[in-house]
Order: structure tokens, then C-alpha cells, then sequence
């Protein structure tokens, strides 16, 4: 039976050690980390067989458990992807440093000089399923920004992730930076989570990735600040003006290039006034996808009726859900009711209404002509991400370096005194 009290001491453990390793981490040159971070990636190019081998054990444990096809993609690696992590981290250590960072600075007329000067948050916790990337990709950002992390991965990914982490305590042993700066929680007890959630003062902030009901128990539990989203329920909206052959382009990617991401497109809203959305549904069905439709798209194109809980799901499969709308007002009140904040885009011609749509739609990514499966850090030339975040405090959209930072004041005097009074 778990013991809630040893995985308490265990998280105490790992926290203090970070702790200590963040210190080291925020004095350390640009240098040196970025050092870290390149030997980090050669290693995990060494040891691409290891890490395979170590998958192929975590897939076939995944599917006797009967997992979801889009959750073993997330798990799956092979060689590509792993390349792709060892460049990930490359990338992470060419970007701007954001430590000492000047926000901005003003001179008060007293001349006291005040700057806000970004500083590393501490100590992150990681909470996450399936995709084993998270844990280079996580680790690689939070070294860079001067945080020290606890990772603490599901046990679909236990093998892969040990791997992989292996191979990143090289780079920072290479650099001389201490290895506590990136711990794994290595129990697949759940009351670990639990510590994890509960150990305000230890971690300064817990980033949970993964399915809806691990990020609703984080965000219910925690007593650490929470930085997460919970769904993707994006929207593509085509516009009356859109050219048909990107409709179809845009929408069929959103869609169908990878389903399990949380940038997939899961709904498509089309105006009643765009002249063939017919055309876009036939598109989305000969891509493979699973069409259903609203009463207007279902009398059109002969596909299922979509019922009312279609419109608030995270399908992360080949299913869509289809509806047409009466314009851009329309379009905005579905999304507004219905959307998650996560990221939504408008395919059309017409610039007014499209700086509109980008104006009022409150979601943490907003797209004009392209897909909503941009939504992710690399793309958005980060390197990497540690989630994306549709809260609207500290940090919004895909989280890098600058949103793993705060700030402190930094004042200058020549000897200025308030006085009395």
C-alpha cells in the first residue's frame, strides 16, 4: 500500500538537492550552460539505440495496457524523433539568455535608478504523461533559464524517460554543473504526485502536462502555483472570403498531421456564406478524418449528426466536429462558448475581418491563413516548450525560457534616505 509519508520525504529529498543546484545554476555563465546543453544533445545521439530499446519495452507494455492510439504516438520514439530531441537542445542553447535580462528601468527624480532584472523562478516541478520528449525538452529549458527541475513522468514512459534522462545528467556532468539540477522522480507510486502538489516552499511552480484529469487533479490539489492548460479545443473558422483550396489545406492539417497534439484543430466552423463547405468536409474525409456535422453540414455532405457534447470535446483522434455559422459573429460567440483558449484560426481574404477575429478571440494563440498545428514552441522559433499555458497570469501560449522567469528590482542609489514622514 502507498505511503504517502515516505513519498513525502522522497520529494523533500529531491527538492532540497534542488534547491542547492538552482543556486548553482543562476551564478553560472551563459557559457556554461549552453556548454551543458550540447553535450547533453551529443549524448542523447550516443545513446539513440539505448533509448529505443528502452521505448520499444515502454510500447509494448502500453499496448497490453490497451492505450490509446493517439497517447502511443506521443510514446513512440525512433531515431528521427530522438534527433529531433538532440536538436531541440541545440537549438535551446543558441537562444538569448534571459538571466540579467533588463525588463525595463527608470530614474526617479530623487536619482534613485530602478530596474526590473529577470531572474531564473527556482525549482519546477514537472508532472507528466506519455510523451518522453518532455523530458529533454523540459529539462534542456529550465537549465538554460537557470531553474533547477523535478521530473516526474508517467509510468507508460518509465524506461524511455530513465534513458533519456541518463543521457542529460552527461551534459551536465561535462559542463561541471551539478546533476541534482535535473532529478527524476523515480517511483511510479501516485503519492508521489501528491508530495509533489503539496510541497509549497520546496517547488516554486508545478507545470503539468498531459490528459484532462491529471491537469484537473494538479490544478485541484496543488498548493505550488500551477502553471497549465486543461483542453485543446481549438477552432478553424473559414470565412466567406477564404480562398477554397487553403480552406482545405489549412483545415485537413489542422486536423490530420498529428491528431494527439494539443494544437489539432478540433472543431471547423464554416460561414454560410462561403461558397462550397461541402468541398471542405470532403476534403477532411478523404484525409481519413471522421466527420460530424451540425444539421446544415449533415444535410450537405451526408455525414453523422454531431451531438451537443461534440462542441467541448478533445477528440486528439481523427474526429472533427463541423459546423456553419452565420458570419464572424457567430463564428466568435461558438468559439467564446465553446473553446478553451487554447488556439483558434481564421482562414480569409478579407484583412478587416480577420484583424478582428484576431482582436476578439481570447485565446493565448490566435492565426490568421495558417494552422492551428503551429501551436507549438519550436515553431515559434523558442526551441522548445515546456507547455503552453492559456491562463492569463505570469505566462500565455507556448512557455519558454522568458516565461520560466520572474523578475526582481534592482535599485542604484548614491545614497538617497526616505526621511521622516
Amino acid at each position: 500500500m502507498p505511503d504517502p509519508s515516505a513519498s513525502a520525504a522522497l520529494i523533500a529529498t529531491l527538492a532540497a538537492d534542488a534547491r542547492r543546484a538552482a543556486s548553482v545554476l543562476a551564478g553560472s555563465p551563459t557559457k556554461q550552460r549552453r556548454a551543458a546543453l550540447g553535450a547533453a544533445a551529443e549524448a542523447l545521439r550516443r545513446a539513440t539505440d539505448a533509448i529505443i530499446v528502452a521505448n520499444q519495452i515502454d510500447m509494448e507494455r502500453a499496448r497490453d495496457n490497451g492505450l490509446s492510439a493517439a497517447m502511443l504516438d506521443r510514446l513512440a520514439l525512433d531515431a528521427v524523433r530522438v534527433e529531433a530531441m538532440a536538436q531541440g537542445l541545440a537549438t535551446v542553447a543558441t537562444l538569448d539568455d534571459p538571466l540579467g535580462a533588463e525588463i525595463d528601468r527608470t530614474v526617479r527624480p530623487n536619482g534613485l535608478d530602478l530596474a526590473r532584472v529577470r531572474v531564473p523562478i527556482g525549482v519546477i516541478g514537472i508532472i507528466y504523461e506519455s510523451r518522453p520528449n518532455v523530458t529533454a525538452d523540459a529539462a534542456a529549458l529550465c537549465v538554460m533559464s537557470g531553474n533547477a527541475v523535478i521530473l516526474r513522468g508517467g509510468s507508460e514512459a518509465l524506461e524511455s524517460n530513465a534513458a533519456i534522462h541518463r543521457a542529460f545528467t552527461d551534459g551536465l556532468r561535462a559542463a561541471a554543473l551539478p546533476v541534482d539540477a535535473v532529478q527524476r522522480v523515480e517511483t511510479t507510486d501516485r503519492a508521489a504526485v501528491g508530495a509533489m502538489l503539496q510541497a509549497a516552499g520546496a517547488i516554486d511552480l508545478i507545470i503539468p502536462r498531459g490528459g484532462k484529469s491529471l491537469v484537473g487533479r494538479v490544478q485541484s490539489e496543488a498548493r505550488v502555483p500551477v502553471l497549465a492548460h486543461l483542453d485543446g479545443i481549438n477552432h478553424v473558422f473559414v470565412h466567406a472570403s477564404a480562398d477554397p483550396a487553403m480552406a482545405c489545406q489549412v483545415a485537413v492539417d489542422a486536423k490530420m498531421r498529428r491528431t494527439g497534439v494539443c494544437g489539432a484543430m478540433e472543431t471547423l466552423l464554416i460561414d454560410a456564406a462561403y461558397p462550397d463547405p461541402a468541398g471542405v468536409v470532403a476534403a477532411l474525409v478523404a484525409a481519413g478524418c471522421a466527420v460530424r456535422g451540425d444539421a446544415r453540414i449533415s444535410a450537405l455532405s451526408g455525414v453523422p449528426r454531431a451531438d451537443d457534447a461534440d462542441w467541448d470535446t478533445e477528440y486528439l483522434d481523427a474526429i472533427c466536429s463541423v459546423a456553419i455559422v452565420d458570419g464572424v459573429d457567430a463564428a466568435l460567440t461558438h468559439i467564446s462558448r465553446h473553446g478553451s483558449h487554447h488556439t483558434d484560426a481564421i482562414v480569409t481574404e478579407d484583412r478587416a475581418v480577420a484583424e478582428q477575429f484576431l482582436a476578439r478571440v481570447d485565446s493565448a494563440i490566435v492565426l490568421w491563413n495558417a494552422s492551428t498545428q503551429f501551436a507549438d514552441g519550436g515553431e515559434f522559433g523558442l526551441g522548445a516548450e515546456i507547455g503552453i499555458a492559456t491562463g492569463r497570469l505570469h505566462a500565455r501560449g507556448p512557455v519558454a525560457l522568458e516565461g520560466l522567469t520572474t523578475y526582481k528590482w534592482v535599485g542604484r542609489g548614491t545614497g538617497q534616505v526616505r526621511g521622516r514622514g
